[in-house]
């Protein structure tokens, strides 16, 4: 079969760019102007609090002495490469699955460049709620987690029998 680039969903790289640029200068940002620990009120139930993650999400596996920081690593390349292929065999037309698979594909690459130039991913936003708050997260974080949301609303909203691969 013979197909273009832009007719497949890797049409919707942009987006992965446009996540991938808001998440490294968000954080080239808060390194500029915030020192390790800084919290800073924004708005009522968020901070931008400056901190180092060294594990995944939620530090899972934080403290476990630096092999974790491969592991995420090859794991986001995997996950990038497997989505770069379902997005390649995706039809355009696919727009809820493509922009799902584009915004974790940039989440993902904005940590992985994170944990290879600073062996840490950075994090700032720290939701929180009265005295409870969230472990602090980046916007790579929320591109992977509203990609993920994206993708289990298309399996509500998909018609039976109708795939994100076929057309019309």
């Amino acid at each position: 079969m013979n197909k273009t680039i832009m007719s497949t969903g890797l049409r919707w790289l942009w987006l992965a760019l446009v996540v991938l640029a808001l998440d490294l200068g968000s954080k080239q940002w808060v390194m500029t102007h915030f020192w390790l620990g800084e919290s800073v009120p924004v708005i009522p139930f968020i901070n931008f609090t400056y901190a180092h993650n060294p594990g995944a999400a939620f530090s899972f596996l934080a403290d476990r002495g630096g092999w974790q920081r491969w592991a995420f690593s090859a794991i986001a390349v995997v996950i990038a490469v497997v989505l770069l292929v379902m997005m390649y065999r995706s039809d355009r037309r696919a727009r809820l699955s493509n922009a799902a698979y584009a915004m974790i594909i940039g989440g993902a690459l904005g940590n992985l460049f994170d944990r290879m130039v600073h062996g840490v991913v950075i994090d700032f936003i720290d939701f929180y709620v009265g005295n409870w708050h969230w472990p602090t997260f980046n916007v790579a974080d929320a591109g992977i987690c509203i990609g993920a949301v994206l993708i289990v609303l298309e399996g509500f909203c998909r018609p039976a029998g109708k795939t994100a691969r076929q057309k019309g």
